[in-house]
């Protein structure tokens, strides 16, 4: 389960970044949280360990082909089990 940013030590002013970015690369990777980065008091950025972000689009990329399946569903796009058996040659 991923962790919540804690909005008290999880933003950083982009001028941080600049002066110390592997402090702020440090942080990400020891707390697993992401990093927002802020410019004049706005979020610009979010800096994030690469397995996290790996792990987000994967998951996201599996629910856009659920929902894009219950679509197919809905509007009667189906295959009977055994032709798709049969079509990636399965039987």
């Amino acid at each position: 389960m991923r962790s919540a940013p804690k909005f008290s030590e999880d933003v950083v002013p982009l001028s941080d970044l600049k002066a110390n970015p592997g402090k702020v690369v440090q942080q990400v990777d020891e707390t697993r949280r992401p990093v927002l980065l802020t410019s004049r008091g706005r979020g610009v950025a979010v800096v994030q360990a690469l397995t996290e972000y790996e792990a987000e689009a994967e998951e996201r990329s599996f629910l856009r082909a659920v929902v894009e399946g219950i679509v197919d569903l809905e509007v009667g796009r189906e295959l009977d089990l055994a032709d798709v058996k049969q079509r990636l040659g399965l039987e």
